[in-house]
């Protein structure tokens, strides 16, 4: 599902639109995702240099599975952010290490880049809850506040109660400039790729 999120474009402008992409339903757009997946390489990787997995011109990782939801901004097919959602239920693996999701999973320390402190109690695993991460909106200001409303507004519709997040102190602000009421899941905090802040909104 494409949601328009321009409020007014220039003659010259192609609209901006935020879709909705999970699987099976959204198959056949699914090239918006492995376009979304890409710009997070070249964001993520290429420019900022975190030490994560690529292939194929794509940055992913163990969350990235079919119960993803991918929310991509794009102006006719070009991708120009995006994000990602996941149910806390969410489970993936069946060896040692049972993947969660991201704020959880540091929590329990099984993410070695992750710091472990990011939350002051455990986080919670309820299919009511989601967590957005992997937020990437370079191009201009505005694209990270409406894949944040396209957000909500695919969450109240699954009935979905709250979010977390998880990103740098300033993701938080945004949100509160938005009209949210944020809460914080623990401490600001680090590693060499820079602060990250959890925090929780309920869904409006």
């Amino acid at each position: 599902m494409d949601v328009d999120a321009s409020p007014e474009n220039g003659h010259h402008v192609a609209p901006l639109a935020v879709a909705v992409l999970r699987l099976p339903e959204d198959l056949s757009k699914w090239v918006l995702v492995h376009r979304y997946l890409k710009l997070r390489k070249s964001v993520f990787i290429d420019r900022m240099g975190w030490e994560l997995h690529a292939s194929d011109a794509m940055e992913y990782e163990q969350y990235d599975t079919p119960r993803a939801v991918y929310l991509v901004a794009h102006r006719d097919g070009e991708v120009v952010g995006g994000a990602r959602l996941l149910p806390t239920d969410h489970r993936v693996g069946t060896g040692k290490i049972v993947y969660t999701y991201m704020i959880r999973d540091a929590w329990l320390e099984n993410l070695p880049g992750l710091p472990a402190d990011l939350c002051e109690v455990e986080p919670p695993v309820d299919p009511l809850v989601w967590e957005l991460t992997r937020l990437t909106a370079p191009a201009e200001p505005g694209i990270g506040a409406a894949i944040l409303t396209a957000a909500n507004d695919f969450l109240r519709r699954e009935g979905a109660r709250a979010c977390l997040f998880l990103g740098p102190p300033a993701f938080m602000r945004m949100a509160r400039s938005m009209g949210y009421e944020p809460k914080p899941l623990g401490k600001i905090t680090g590693n060499h790729d820079g602060r990250f802040l959890a925090f929780s909104c309920a869904v409006i």
